[in-house]
């Protein structure tokens, strides 16, 4: 009696074990299927992530370039017959934007497709920086539209992605003034605050008070909202909006961490 009673005993809780197992396995299985799902969601996040990075840049680099190119080839226009040597030097901006352009261009393609052979490209220029913000200025004056830049604080070596960044805030900013704005002025203020980093683009134009109504943004806002968003990445804020008396305001804060 005994010895059945100790068989049935070992035959339930060898049922429940393999019972157990099973639960053990499914739960391992569906685990394993949502951790691929999640790793396929990452890996669609990051994509995004990535597409609209790119459309920045091309954006960044295209508005730019060309902005310039169609000033330049209108001031041509406009003084080739009378001035031909002042023609000439508007044509030569032209070709030095175009330059330009199919530099970036290239330089961000062999980022997006690296030789085949896995090797790194040795033509690849650094990414824009504070650094270069004298050449940006000159190429906007030259333009048409003065520009008058004070840096204040102590500057202290900025973190790569942050440095691209602040660059990328006055060339849009400088680039839709001399596209919208009146050509008369434009301030720009680069501060290194306290662990925080500013940036202040002014530029005149039509006041909102007055009959006269600034021109709409023709590329509906997509540069100032990629830079909002870049600036988003690190932590900081943006601001754009006309100012009261006329013209357009570009304020950026991004804060730097501590040494």
């Amino acid at each position: 009696m005994i010895a059945a009673v100790a068989v049935l005993i070992a035959a339930v809780c060898a049922l429940r074990l393999v019972r157990v197992r099973r639960a053990h396995a499914a739960a391992i299985g569906e685990r394993g299927w949502l951790l691929e799902r999640e790793r396929e969601a990452a890996a669609r996040t990051a994509v995004d992530a990535e597409r609209a990075r790119i459309a920045r840049e091309l954006h960044d680099i295209v508005s730019h370039n060309v902005s310039l190119m169609v000033v330049q080839a209108g001031a041509a226009r406009q003084v080739v017959a009378t001035q031909p040597d002042e023609a000439t030097e508007a044509l030569l901006a032209v070709e030095t934007a175009g330059r330009d352009t199919m530099t970036e261009l290239r330089n961000l393609l062999g980022v997006l497709a690296p030789p085949a052979d896995g090797s790194e490209p040795d033509d690849l220029a650094p990414q824009p920086s504070l650094a270069e913000l004298s050449t940006l200025i000159d190429r906007i004056a030259f333009a048409g539209l003065p520009v008058e830049v004070r840096i204040s604080g102590d500057p202290v070596p900025l973190p790569s992605g942050v440095d691209m960044t602040a660059y990328r805030i006055v060339q849009e900013a400088l680039t839709n003034a001399l596209k919208h704005g009146d050509g008369r002025k434009a301030e720009v203020t680069v501060r290194y605050a306290e662990h925080q980093l500013r940036i202040e683009v002014l530029n005149t134009g039509p006041s909102v008070l007055s009959g006269d109504r600034p021109p709409p943004v023709k590329d509906g806002g997509r540069g100032l909202f990629g830079l909002r968003q870049r600036v988003a990445v690190f932590g900081g804020d943006f601001d754009a909006r006309p100012r009261l008396g006329g013209g357009f305001r570009v304020r950026a804060k991004i804060p730097l961490e501590k040494p």
